[in-house]
């Protein structure tokens, strides 16, 4: 069983920075992709990044130039650096593993006007 503990919310103003960690720890055969998603109250939860394990990586145009996702594969671990935070970046940001498609419990983040 496949557990991912995530770290890292909180509360911030705008302009502000936050950055998101997510640790999978369990039985973990193969993880392709691991990502970053949100869901703001109200919304569908929407993908904010991704990284595959060969580096690759992707982005939701509403965060591009602002976040930036790694990976550290030898410690099954993912981060979301998150700079110039918006209020409309309020969310639960949820980590997600493929293929195995595992969630997160999520983490809140607020940005404050």
């Amino acid at each position: 069983q496949v557990q991912l503990v995530e770290s890292g919310g909180g509360l911030v103003q705008a302009g502000g920075s936050l950055r998101l960690s997510c640790a999978a720890s369990g039985i973990i055969f193969s993880i392709d992709i691991m990502g970053w998603y949100r869901q703001a109250p109200g919304k569908q939860r929407e993908l904010v990044a991704t990284a595959t394990s060969d580096g690759g990586t992707n982005y939701a145009d509403s965060v591009k130039g602002r976040f930036t996702i790694s990976r550290d594969n030898a410690k099954n671990t993912v981060y979301l650096q998150m700079n110039s935070l918006k209020p409309e970046d309020t969310a639960v940001y949820y980590c997600h593993l493929s293929p195995i498609d595992a969630w997160g419990q999520g983490t809140q983040v607020t940005v404050s006007s």
